[in-house]
């Protein structure tokens, strides 16, 4: 609540009505469970099939059945799913009063980094760090968002975040990079970010082929950026409506403007 996935979400609903047929006033709400797991499986064994519901996921929540993750009660496959605003670059973001200053330091020292539910984006790119940079995180889970994450480290609670999207950064913490109070041990994702120049990519710094496959598989979400669906089951006619407006809203000046 407060991060880069409720202003998405918030962004898109001002704007996706005026584009479905009827233009429905669209009401957004928060399902802080699971890092996203909730909401996926509200949308599949709860929500109403007619197309009057649909959710926007933390990127990894698609991928969670193939890691035969238990608490996943839905096939990503069979959701009506409607596009994405966006692809995203990720950083490995450190506090600036943390002792942790280098990749060596993170591989020698254990550190505290925060995240939300146990399969949210934080504590799924955690593990993989982990295991392919034997990093010694310890993670404190439980945390709503991005934002209280956020705050813990701004509290000295945690010292580290591994997954927050330099997108969301930027706008909810527009001064931390620029003022040194964070630095980033590595970006990830499809390509580097031209805004990072100075930040090494991750896949760069890795030198066993296992695990740069690893790496290039867990960074498959970055691609799916900010993913909208709709439950399984609904009407043809209703998901091709939807699909539509999300691409018709995706192209709309205002919604393009709202977003800078």
């Amino acid at each position: 609540i407060g991060g880069g996935y409720d202003i998405y979400a918030r962004t898109v609903a001002r704007h996706l009505g005026q584009h479905i047929p009827g233009n429905p006033t669209i009401i957004p709400q928060n399902m802080p469970a699971a890092g996203g797991l909730g909401a996926a499986n509200h949308l599949n064994n709860v929500a109403a099939k007619d197309g009057a519901v649909i959710a926007l996921f933390q990127n990894t929540v698609p991928l969670e059945p193939f890691f035969e993750n238990k608490q996943a009660q839905f096939d990503a496959a069979k959701f009506g799913w409607l596009g994405t605003p966006t692809t995203e670059v990720a950083m490995y973001l450190i506090w600036h009063a943390s002792k942790i200053k280098t990749l060596a330091d993170a591989q020698r020292q254990e550190f505290v980094a925060g995240a939300a539910g146990a399969a949210s984006t934080p504590a799924f790119y955690g593990r993989v760090f982990n295991q392919i940079f034997n990093f010694k995180a310890r993670f404190i889970t439980g945390y709503p968002g991005q934002n209280e994450i956020l705050l813990a480290m701004e509290n000295g609670e945690v010292e580290a975040m591994a997954s927050p999207f330099w997108s969301s950064l930027k706008t909810a913490r527009p001064t931390w990079y620029p003022e040194r109070k964070v630095h980033f041990l590595f970006q990830y994702g499809s390509d580097a970010h031209p805004e990072l120049k100075n930040v090494p990519l991750a896949l760069d710094l890795l030198r066993g082929e296992a695990d740069k496959a690893l790496l290039v598989a867990a960074s498959a979400p970055l691609g799916l950026g900010r993913p909208f669906g709709a439950p399984p089951g609904i009407p043809a006619d209703r998901l091709a409506a939807l699909r539509t407006a999300m691409m018709a809203t995706f192209k709309d000046p205002q919604f393009r403007a709202d977003c800078e």
